[in-house]
């Protein structure tokens, strides 16, 4: 799942002769120093598996390196630029680039918003509840995966009722006059600076805690502080026994966002204008559909390699706390001053599509967790599922046993579950039609961003697999597209 993936990159290899490897491996590249002596065995048992594959890279540190400093750089001024394109240059581009190309560097300082003590208290008002949502709502216990040093967390499946009591108290506080939102539209700008340089501060925290307080021995260091920093320390980082940061920065802060920003922008637009478009309309109600589902599924998505494999750093918990506000939901960022009528019947047309392609999504997901829940003892499409028995050998050196599902959806594709995916974002994303490409970003980037994962969770599988995942590949032979790729 996409979710938190705001950004990727990938190491160049050189053709038909070095094999993959995985950006979170890159982590391990070189010898490991951590306090921990189980994390360190764990991760020193595959450092020679490293090495040798890094002796086939061609230039890649220099690449890894390069790349991470390109994000740190050009990655906070783009959520300026695109926000400030879309409220104050009609989401023309070639505007904003003309701008720039007068103005220079002064041109962006002078756009760049000062973060304000209003932007301030909204964010911190923000995070405190969601954080208390976390903290005290009931809810299932729920196990994670087996680490890799053979830890397992533990999480408080409440994040549907925090999305629900969420919304809820945002729309009373606006139907009671308590709070506008459109505030929050009207210091849009200032809430982006201040997340933008608040959250650089959050890593840097997480940093510096991965190294003095790690709360597991799933944490370490590679010894170079910017893969440190960036790729993070800790892969379950919590305040205390119960409060899970990467629960809290990619769903309670991040997805979240997401839902309550659409809002924003649909009821900013209804008192500038008095109503709402059904261009609007359509956009905030299939985002909203797809986040829901995000939050019934939210224990599945505990599993995926989000949680589960990637480290709190800046890659995860920057992305999550601030590209995901500003990149995701940038398509009604856009129809907030650009309604555009589509007339009910389009409405309807394209309502559908986006139910029909999160719904295939939601199916996916469905259909492969009970898969793995019945231990491959369930119906798929009517019939016992087709499964490939695979084995494979854990960093502690202990064999186990997966199942890989070769029939249903799983069946089309390894990665089929992308393509709805794409897909829904294209229909949130269609109501803007086609008089500004901007709206539009978001789905290429997604595509981009998907298309680099499928990648990289085939090398990651295709490593812990071996033969198996030949063989899966030889029945399942298409990555994402049926019969295309």
């Amino acid at each position: 799942h996409h979710y938190t993936k705001w950004w990727t990159f990938t190491v160049h290899r050189r053709p038909l002769q070095s094999p993959s490897i995985t950006s979170q491996e890159l982590f391990r590249l070189g010898i490991i120093k951590s306090d921990h002596n189980l994390s360190f065995l764990v991760f020193s048992r595959e450092r020679e598996r490293e090495r040798e594959k890094m002796t086939e890279l061609a230039h890649s540190p220099i690449f890894t390196y390069a790349s991470m400093l390109t994000l740190f750089t050009l990655c906070p001024p783009f959520v300026i630029l695109l926000w400030y394109t879309l409220a104050h240059q009609d989401g023309s581009v070639t505007q904003t680039y003309g701008f720039l190309s007068q103005n220079g560097v002064q041109g962006l300082i002078d756009v760049w918003p000062r973060p304000t003590a209003i932007a301030w208290k909204i964010i911190f008002c923000y995070a405190a509840f969601e954080a208390t949502l976390q903290l005290l709502l009931p809810g299932k216990r729920v196990e994670g995966p087996i680490s890799p040093t053979g830890n397992r967390p533990v999480y408080k499946a409440n994040g549907m009722a925090a999305y629900f009591v969420t919304l809820a108290t945002y729309l009373a506080l606006w139907w009671f006059g308590i709070f506008n939102p459109a505030i929050v539209y009207d210091h849009l700008g200032e809430i982006f600076s201040a997340l933008v340089f608040g959250s650089l501060v959050f890593c840097i925290l997480l940093y510096v805690k991965g190294h003095v307080a790690p709360s597991s021995s799933d944490s370490g260091s590679c010894g170079n502080l910017l893969i440190d920093f960036y790729w993070g320390m800790e892969l379950y980082p919590r305040i205390g026994k119960n409060f899970d940061i990467k629960v809290f920065t990619n769903c309670r802060f991040g997805m979240m966002s997401w839902a309550v920003l659409a809002v924003t922008y649909c009821i900013k637009q209804f008192e500038t204008n008095g109503k709402v478009s059904d261009s609007m309309l359509v956009n905030t109600i299939l985002m909203l559909v797809y986040i829901t589902k995000f939050f019934w599924w939210e224990a599945g998505y505990w599993n995926t390699m989000d949680i589960a494999h990637d480290r709190a750093g800046f890659y995860i918990c920057w992305g999550c706390m601030v590209w995901v506000p500003c990149v995701y939901t940038s398509p009604g960022m856009y129809l907030v001053n650009h309604p555009v009528e589509l007339g009910t019947q389009l409405a309807i047309y394209i309502l559908v599509a986006g139910f029909l392609c999160i719904y295939i999504n939601y199916d996916c997901d469905r259909q492969r967790q009970e898969f793995r829940r019945t231990n491959g003892k369930c119906s798929v499409w009517g019939k016992a599922p087709s499964k490939i028995v695979a084995t494979y050998t854990t960093t502690s050196g202990e064999t186990k046993t997966s199942l890989l599902l070769t029939s249903g959806w799983w069946g089309l594709a390894r990665h089929f579950h992308y393509v709805p995916e794409i897909l829904g974002s294209f229909f949130w994303s269609v109501p803007a039609l086609f008089s500004n490409f901007l709206p539009y970003f978001y789905v290429i980037h997604l595509t981009i961003m998907l298309v680099d994962r499928a990648m990289r969770d085939d090398d990651r599988c295709r490593s812990k697999y071996g033969k198996y995942w030949k063989l899966y590949c030889e029945k399942v032979r298409y990555r994402i597209v049926p019969g295309i790729y």
